[in-house]
């Protein structure tokens, strides 16, 4: 990640201050960890405290339906072809190449723990083989004193790309067992090393004299990052190294509370940044307002909770989960920050690389707060956000998304000023249209969504919890075999049909989202019962008892209607089901050559790709209109034709569903080049229409954040 002028000051204030004040205290605090160390090792038992829902072995769930398209697209896409020609992943450091973006090198560990759930989620044989050769480098080419990575000196090596990469091999040594034994091996002797480097002043955490791995301090935005390896390590293979994996934790949380990023002093209400000005008089470190980090850093109080057992770091997880929902999030479910979070204004933008940590972060929360509108933002985010972000083919994305998006292009007029450290560039679909961090950490996001789709219960059952096309074989307590397949169009269509068979009984639940109407949405079966209303626990999931040794179907008809979010300054936006819907805008399409992030000069062929180029997207009808959300009917797209969705799915008039509203042409002015905040009192220049609205996620051009007007009666559907 790159910083802006007031990150790279605020990240030289923090460390000349670490230099000055804290450096000199750390003996005295590296005696307070040894302390620590010596009461943990006193007890007897450090148990890890339990999630409500347990995750699943990476590749037992595989995709369904529309799902699999999109996985297959994105494996023939830029993210199953990066490993063969994209500089930062094919000429990696990390596999004996020469090339890295910063001294994080961070990129390719960042592609790994995308692409291995990618890989076997799909049981994709040629992405298997580029993860495995990855897999085998690095292993292979452990230092004799266990640094993984190949980096040589004090001075270049940070421990936060060893995060990214241990969660790659957490989840390969999952998914294959035959690797099992020697990821375990590697990742134990990194730990060790690791160990020893924190306890010298957080040696390869907070960076000291020369050090040069991470100056402006991302890595301790992030120590809690270290910990869903560590505690998978801790608790299925310990290796009679407990006590080192505990300290190791233990010691990422305290060299980032030195430095002054520790999260739970954050997420607080009268501390937490609720708008821009509060963002601009923001006292603490700057690590805390970076989008991804913000994201990132809705995990850290549960990675401390599953150590300390303090249930008030379940009670401030759900705190931040409701400070970010109600400050920073946008209507597509990403956080607006550009790359700072701001406000809630349209059009500010959300860097692409949240979305995929919001999903994951949101995901891993639900797992242990059960809260079931967390899961209602994963799939918000995973079908508004994130594939309004990548083009259809899953060849190109944007670097900053926003929610009022009329042109997709390099922003040259006067657009200087609208974001923070983000060029003007950022809107176009490419390949690197900024920092390339994007480009090596996006292809995560349907992966590990499909990969946290089905869920055990604490009751020894199974929950599907994040709803989608998928299947599932899985054996529960050791003699269970389970095989679950859920036929479904969802989100697009609203009706799932679950067909499961199983050697033992047991009971298995159907998550039902907040929007659904419980009054209405009906199961149908199993058996021969007729349909029924749902009836749901406080949870929101339908219990489904499943015999033993037959197959049982049973359907989930949700229902629900258009729903309007009411915004400030007299605006709305639009929701039919767990879709943001947004005004259609047709277009036209340009294509150039992959130009380089920091410059934009083009790039050299020889990190690009047939498939790569440049787009740059403009309007070819009107964008600026006001809309009278009283009036909107739903219809059936062109594109519905039987039971057959059309692939890829995320394109302009391919989703099945779409919505009618009253609409009307409106003055909209420009500020930066792009639309300014939605007109309060806006400007009527047309008479009312019925205005073709289609889900967020198939538009590349986009307006969703819109002023509302009463009109007279309109014919939707005429």
């Amino acid at each position: 990640m790159k910083l802006s002028s007031r990150g790279i000051w605020v990240a030289m204030r923090s460390y000349t201050v670490l230099k000055l004040i804290v450096a000199p205290a750390l003996a005295g605090r590296q005696f307070m960890s040894e302390q620590k160390v010596m009461q943990a090792a006193a007890e007897d038992d450090k148990t890890l405290a339990q999630p409500i829902f347990g995750a699943l072995p990476l590749g037992s769930i595989s995709p369904l339906g529309w799902m699999r398209d999109q996985l297959e697209l994105e494996a023939a896409g830029l993210a199953g072809n990066m490993f063969d020609f994209y500089r930062f992943v094919h000429d990696a450091r990390w596999i004996g190449g020469a090339t890295e973006y910063s001294g994080l090198d961070e990129a390719s560990p960042y592609w790994f723990n995308g692409i291995v759930p990618l890989a076997f989620g799909l049981n994709d044989s040629r992405i298997i083989g580029q993860v495995k050769h990855y897999l085998d480098y690095v292993i292979d080419h452990q230092a004799s004193d266990g640094w993984l990575g190949f980096e040589e000196t004090h001075q270049t090596r940070g421990i936060w790309a060893r995060c990214l990469l241990l969660l790659g091999m957490m989840q390969y040594a999952e998914a294959d067992s035959t690797q099992t034994e020697r990821i375990v091996d590697s990742m134990h002797r990194f730990v060790v090393l690791a160990h020893s480097m924190l306890q010298d002043n957080y040696t390869g955490l907070i960076v000291h004299g020369d050090d040069t791995f991470d100056i402006a301090g991302f890595g301790m935005g992030r120590t809690h990052e270290l910990h869903i390896p560590l505690q998978w390590l801790y608790e299925k293979y310990p290796r009679n190294n407990s006590q080192i994996l505990w300290e190791t934790m233990e010691l990422m949380i305290d060299g980032g509370e030195v430095w002054g990023a520790d999260w739970r002093k954050f997420w607080v209400e009268d501390v937490y940044p609720k708008s821009e000005d509060d963002v601009n008089s923001f006292d603490g470190s700057w690590v805390f307002l970076h989008g991804v980090n913000h994201a990132e850093g809705l995990r850290y109080p549960l990675s401390i909770y599953r150590m300390t057992h303090d249930e008030a770091l379940k009670r401030q997880t759900r705190t931040a989960v409701d400070l970010v929902d109600t400050y920073h999030k946008s209507l597509a479910g990403s956080i607006i920050g550009d790359e700072y979070i701001s406000d809630k204004q349209p059009q500010r933008g959300a860097e692409l690389c949240i979305a995929p940590e919001v999903m994951f972060s949101l995901a891993y929360i639900y797992q242990y707060l059960g809260d079931n509108d967390i899961a209602d933002w994963v799939e918000q985010t995973t079908f508004n956000a994130f594939p309004a972000s990548v083009s259809s083919d899953w060849w190109s994305h944007q670097y900053v998304q926003q929610e009022n998006q009329p042109w997709a292009r390099n922003l040259t007029k006067g657009s200087s000023g609208l974001w923070v450290d983000v060029n003007s560039y950022s809107n176009v679909f490419g390949l690197e249209p900024n920092y390339p961090c994007c480009t090596v950490n996006h292809p995560q996001a349907y992966p590990k969504y499909l990969a946290n789709s089905f869920v055990t219960t604490e009751d020894g059952g199974i929950a599907h919890v994040l709803l989608g096309p998928a299947s599932l074989s899985a054996t529960l307590g050791g003699d269970n075999a389970v095989l679950i397949s859920t036929d479904t169009k969802y989100p697009f269509d609203l009706s799932l049909t679950y067909t499961i068979t199983a050697t033992s009984a047991f009971d298995f639940y159907v998550r039902t989202p907040t929007w659904a109407n419980t009054n209405t949405s009906t199961i149908t079966g199993p058996g021969k019962s007729p349909q029924q209303a749902i009836t749901l626990a406080s949870n929101g999931l339908q219990k489904v008892s499943i015999p033993a040794n037959e197959e049982t179907k049973f359907i989930i008809n949700l229902d629900t209607q258009p729903r309007v979010e009411l915004l400030p300054n007299n605006a709305a936006a639009i929701y039919h089901g767990a879709l943001l819907y947004s005004f259609a805008i047709e277009f036209n399409t340009t294509e150039h050559a992959p130009l380089r992030y920091y410059d934009e000069a083009l790039l050299d062929s020889s990190t690009t790709d047939g498939h790569t180029h440049d787009h740059a997207i403009v309007p070819t009808s009107p964008w600026a209109i006001a809309i009278d959300p009283s009036q909107i009917a739903v219809v059936p797209s062109d594109s519905t034709n039987g039971d057959a969705l059309p692939n890829p799915i995320w394109a302009l008039g391919a989703p099945p569903v779409e919505l009618r509203v009253a609409a009307v042409e409106i003055d909209w002015p420009l500020e930066h080049d792009t639309p300014a905040v939605p007109p309060t009192n806006p400007v009527v220049t047309g008479t009312p229409f019925s205005a073709r609205f289609v889900p967020y996620g198939s538009a590349k051009l986009h307006m969703a954040h819109l002023p509302v007007l009463s009109l007279d009666t309109v014919d939707l559907l005429g």
